[in-house]
């Protein structure tokens, strides 16, 4: 698909979605509690300032320099996440009044329970509910967003791992999504975290980057401290492909990481060793044939006997991974969820959501994220540094 028809699809879908939830909130947090003047006004136009602000963010975000991105872009992006819980709660209590309307309509009491609900006193206490739950929740999930990542240490046994690979410590980063809101001084921070680890392999499993090289490459030179005895890897998530891989992909190579495209290569120590591969994110092919995801590709002509770990985004990847006898895959993309309760949603289309899970023999591991995207929220989510140790099962 080309680019502009992909990004003429995104957009519409958005302006539906926003336009559709805003005159949601107004019927529910306005007209319905019939606010009297001037707060009427005040509540209403508020709802349509920030509505129309969100556009903005996808606009902004590419010509303001990132200083100034980080701090105009803010409240933009503080409300798509404010509103992520809004909607949840209004939705919530429209399904308790719907739930409350047919309980009462087997009593015979259905008219009264119905007046009840339309009285402008009980909507403007589901409105004042509402927001204040929400505005009690936010400062906590912006404490969680902007606080030091988390280093989750995971132990992952592998079958044909050689006995003398047994300890091999492998830090994933991934979903740092550095642009507007995440920076160089957050990516020092990762940096340091990371190398106080002293693993023997860092892997970053896309979704690095949030905007173009000209704009973002002095950005991620810390990138460049990454202290590993067998080097640092990469491979492309969803986000590198708005960013413009083309530029992006040699710029990192430079930066010191061996970009990993529908590859492998072999990981050596003291004569053992397990081949670690790479693969596109699988959002790739829409933009172009040259970005595919090829398991296939990347896996030909190995030794099955030895040891395989595969980069890739996407946690989708898992069942093709299985069948090819994968060991062990690294994923991303889900960010664990970020805003509770939407996690649930990405269950719904993703296999895994966070943490180490087996498919046959096959282990996984999710990250949820060393970054967030968007919103400067996490709520039931923390960002992470996965510091993965390898153990041989002979062990």
């Amino acid at each position: 698909m080309p680019r502009f028809v992909f990004y003429a699809i995104f957009i519409v879908v958005v302006l539906s979605v926003l336009i559709g939830s805003h005159y949601y909130f107004f019927l529910r947090l306005v007209r319905g509690p019939a606010w009297p003047a001037p707060w009427r006004n005040v509540a209403k136009w508020t709802i349509v300032c920030l509505g129309a602000s969100v556009p903005l963010v996808f606009f902004l975000y590419r010509i303001l320099p990132l200083g100034a991105a980080r701090a105009i872009l803010f409240i933009p992006y503080l409300w798509i996440g404010m509103m992520l819980l809004i909607a949840f709660f209004l939705l919530c209590a429209d399904a308790i009044k719907l739930l409350g309307w047919l309980g009462f309509k087997v009593t015979g009491k259905g008219d009264w329970f119905a007046a009840f609900i339309r009285q402008a006193v009980t909507q403007r206490a589901v409105a004042l509910g509402v927001v204040g739950i929400t505005l009690v929740l936010t400062p906590i999930s912006i404490h969680n967003a902007m606080a030091e990542p988390i280093l989750h240490r995971i132990d992952v046994k592998l079958e044909r791992l050689p006995e003398s690979m047994d300890g091999f410590k492998i830090a994933q980063l991934t979903d740092l999504h550095l642009g507007p809101t995440l920076q160089r001084d957050y990516l020092e921070n990762v940096v340091r975290l990371t190398n106080a680890q002293h693993p023997d392999l860092v892997v970053i499993t896309g979704d690095l980057v949030d905007a173009p090289v000209d704009r973002l490459l002095p950005v991620l030179e810390p990138l460049t401290r990454l202290e590993s005895e067998h080097g640092v890897f990469f491979v492309t998530g969803n986000h590198e492909f708005y960013a413009g891989p083309e530029e992006w992909l040699p710029a990192l190579e430079k930066l010191g990481l061996r970009v990993l495209q529908n590859e492998r290569v072999s990981i050596e120590n003291d004569g053992a060793a397990f081949d670690l591969a790479g693969i596109h994110d699988l959002q790739g092919g829409r933009f172009s044939p040259d970005y595919v995801p090829d398991l296939t590709a990347a896996l030909c002509g190995r030794n099955e006997e030895r040891e395989l770990v595969l980069l890739a985004h996407q946690s989708l990847i898992i069942d093709e991974a299985e069948r090819q006898g994968v060991g062990l895959v690294l994923s991303g993309h889900n960010h664990g969820g970020q805003i509770w309760p939407w996690m649930h949603l990405v269950r719904l289309q993703q296999p895994y959501l966070s943490g180490l899970h087996r498919q046959g023999k096959t282990a996984i591991y999710v990250s949820q994220g060393t970054g967030f995207w968007g919103p400067p929220m996490r709520l039931g989510t923390r960002s992470e540094i996965a510091l993965l140790t390898l153990q041989a099962t002979g062990k």
